[in-house]
């Protein structure tokens, strides 16, 4: 299937749809606008379960489709966390954690690259963590929007944050040590041919 072929799928569709309201939904939070954010951060994650839903459903899972999904889900982390901590309502170190994790990963690409191998599956603990991040966020917008229910909310805004930051992490480590394993067994499989 092309490129423009797998592009054309419903699920491609859908991720295309939340990637281009990432730049909304920033703009919307930079501007105190947070029940429109939470809107478009609901709208996001509903096409998030439809474009897997989708995807297994029509037989359309394709590479692209593989690679769309976490970008989208990574942009959106990146482009709230960024947004809240702008506005106050998240203190920056949130921010730094999270993103420093992706940014430590991004180096592994080029090795896993060098070795013929293209980004390694996601991780049920990734998803998981993302998932848990990705549910603290309408929270945290949630608490602020509405001042009065922030008390009760905001526990549990933090209770998915930091599970997710752990998670995330955890994840990370994961696939640094499948990195780990795919540059060994590539070493060796040289050293094999090598002989």
């Amino acid at each position: 299937m092309s490129i423009w072929q797998q592009l054309g799928t419903v699920p491609n569709l859908l991720s295309l749809l939340r990637l281009a309201l990432v730049p909304v939904f920033l703009v919307l939070i930079l501007n105190g606008r947070n029940l429109e954010a939470i809107i478009v951060l609901a709208i996001a994650s509903i096409t998030d379960y439809l474009d897997g839903y989708f995807a297994r459903k029509l037989k359309q899972e394709t590479r692209l489709g593989q690679l769309l999904d976490p970008a989208a889900d990574r942009l959106y982390i990146f482009a709230t966390l960024i947004g809240l901590a702008i506005v106050g309502y998240i203190p920056l170190w949130l921010t730094i954690v999270v993103i420093a994790r992706d940014l430590i990963l991004l180096f592994t690409y080029p090795i896993l690259a060098s070795r013929g191998y293209g980004p390694l599956p996601v991780h049920y603990l990734g998803k998981a963590g993302t998932f848990a991040l990705l549910y603290s966020f309408p929270l945290l917008l949630i608490a602020a929007a509405f001042p009065d229910i922030s008390l009760f909310v905001l526990p549990v805004a933090w209770a998915f944050a930091l599970w997710g930051i752990g998670l995330y992490w955890w994840a990370g480590f994961v696939y640094l040590a499948q990195v780990r394993s795919v540059v060994k067994s590539s070493s060796a499989d040289s050293a094999r041919l090598g002989d």
